[in-house]
């Protein structure tokens, strides 16, 4: 693992060309230690090398979603898929595959690196000190982004641990360092880190356009939340040894979300709307390019048609009848399908999924999912919708989506952390804390399904509080439905079920017969082995103290 962090700054040190989106087009920074950090150039440079993971295919494209392939939402859709992902899937992964999602640990380890070099040489250099705080917090803030991005994957506070934490305090020589013993180790390193980043960070108003898309103190605040919200999971309010009880983990989620509801003016944040003079609503709207930055907005993997994250064609029509290469790797389960249906949830649901007989604008053409063309690569009969307005128009190639199929990088962004998810984690921690029916957790659940185009009735239990996360956030990279499963401690009773779709029989040009049946058996998860992944051997290779996770 040492090679891990000590890979010499010159391979990640890159300049940014101008524009809102700029600094994910780079070019490599040709420099050494001895010569850089002297000047806020350099430190621009530093900050710049971030974002050199937004293309990487394993962390951006299909990788981490593999993992998220084994909930109840999603199951392998092409054919000729990896079978390294039915391993995944099924649970059956070894510790050596070819996923990409192997990517993740050491691109997300080289982010901690770049952020601990920061955190080292910066604050000691001779430059003004606003650029020297906003350095530190968009560091500090990366440090834990990373962390919280694996820990949740690879870590537990039983048999396993976290994992390894390496801070610009760690002496080189000893770079090495054994897993903690716990991930609520992680979780509150996680939690300072972005505490302490939020102090340091402008709020959104107080920047520019071209840094649109970088951290700040809202986007700081958010992950802390999301880290509290996981730690609760493995904190026991009876032992007094952990630092922090469920109870006050809880109260951070509530601290955090606090902080960002409350915001005024120009950085108040809110559920995106088309029109909500009209009380029209279009959450499909939401996830439109030109939305990037509506005022749902938290966080967001920005890419552009040269450059950026691969995720959002992953899901669609393998190969997308030659008119643009979509990779077809994901597809919908009947199972998400009725859980839109068995709420009403029309408007969500048709932004979401795409199902047999419906329409779609695909390169200029117009498909009828299923029938015109008939060629469907999905064994459920159904695909994704959410992010294919990028995708709609017949010149988008070129101007909004990258030329070369193979790439498929988009202007669309990659939501990481919207405003509703705010709203819901503030939920979850007043039900779990304050228990079903809470008048304050029903208020922010109905906000959501108004938006929605629901009615505003909801009970506030813990059930409602699953049901609306899930239909939210459907396919969005995180936060993770697999991921909610395990800390709810429902994932072994939902993986025993089966997973099904429709066979859809096609006549004349019209759909005559959809069956179900089944396209994934149940499963059988351990819950005591498969809450967690194989960190990928090659890592484990590498090092003398990094252990492997239990039964892998």
């Amino acid at each position: 693992m040492k090679q891990l962090y000590t890979i010499s700054i010159a391979l990640f040190l890159l300049i940014a060309v101008a524009g809102c989106d700029g600094f994910l087009e780079h070019e490599p920074y040709a420099s050494t230690s001895d010569n850089f950090w002297r000047t806020e150039a350099d430190v621009r440079s530093a900050l710049d090398a971030f974002y050199d993971y937004t293309s990487n295919e394993g962390v951006c494209g299909r990788g981490v979603f593999y993992y998220e392939n084994c909930s109840d939402d999603v199951f392998t859709g092409r054919p000729q898929a990896p079978s390294d992902a039915y391993t995944c899937e099924s649970f059956t992964m070894g510790a050596v595959n070819n996923l990409d999602v192997n990517n993740t640990w050491p691109a997300m380890y080289r982010m901690i690196n770049k952020a601990n070099n920061i955190l080292r040489y910066v604050p000691d250099m001779a430059i003004s000190d606003a650029v020297k705080d906003n350095a530190i917090g968009q560091a500090l803030f990366f440090r834990a982004y990373a962390y919280l991005w694996l820990a949740p994957w690879y870590g537990d506070n039983s048999i396993n641990g976290g994992i390894p934490i390496v801070t610009e305090n760690t002496p080189i020589d000893d770079i090495d360092v054994p897993r903690p013993p716990t991930i609520l180790d992680n979780y509150n390193r996680i939690i300072a880190d972005m505490r302490d980043a939020a102090v340091r960070l402008p709020l959104l108003s107080q920047m520019s356009e071209a840094d649109y898309g970088r951290p700040y103190r809202t986007a700081a605040w958010a992950f802390a939340a999301r880290a509290a919200l996981y730690a609760a999971q493995y904190a026991d309010n009876s032992k007094a040894a952990e630092k922090h009880t469920q109870a006050e983990y809880y109260a951070m989620v509530v601290e955090f979300c606090d902080n960002i509801i409350n915001l005024t003016g120009a950085d108040k944040r809110e559920l995106h709307e088309a029109d909500p003079a009209s009380g029209r609503t279009n959450f499909a709207d939401l996830f439109r390019w030109e939305n990037n930055f509506s005022k749902e907005y938290i966080y967001s993997i920005l890419g552009n048609e040269t450059a950026g994250p691969k995720f959002h064609g992953m899901f669609f029509q393998a190969g997308g009848w030659g008119y643009y290469n979509t990779w077809g790797y994901f597809m919908p389960t009947l199972e998400l399908y009725n859980a839109y249906e068995s709420e009403g949830d029309i408007q969500r649901r048709e932004a979401t999924i795409l199902a047999p007989g419906e329409h779609i604008q695909f390169i200029g053409h117009d498909i009828q999912w299923c029938v015109n063309p008939t060629l469907m690569y999905s064994e459920s009969a159904l695909t994704n919708r959410k992010f294919m307005s990028v995708f709609a128009d017949a010149d988008c190639v070129g101007k909004y989506v990258n030329v070369n199929g193979n790439n498929q990088s988009n202007r669309l962004a990659v939501h990481i952390m919207r405003y509703s998810d705010i709203l819901l984690m503030k939920a979850e921690a007043l039900i779990w804390t304050q228990g079903e029916g809470n008048a304050t957790a029903k208020t922010l659940i109905n906000t959501v399904r108004r938006r929605a185009g629901l009615p505003e009735n909801s009970p506030a239990t813990r059930a409602a509080l699953k049901k609306e996360r899930r239909l939210e956030f459907a396919f969005e990279l995180f936060p993770s439905r697999h991921l909610d499963l395990l800390r709810w401690g429902d994932a072994q009773a939902t993986y025993a079920e089966p997973t099904t779709g429709w066979q859809v029989v096609v006549e004349g040009g019209a759909i005559v017969s959809r069956t179900v049946v089944t396209v994934r058996q149940p499963r059988n998860f351990n819950p005591n082995k498969h809450h967690v992944f194989p960190i990928p051997d090659a890592e484990i290779r590498k090092s003398k103290n990094l252990k492997q996770n239990e039964g892998y």
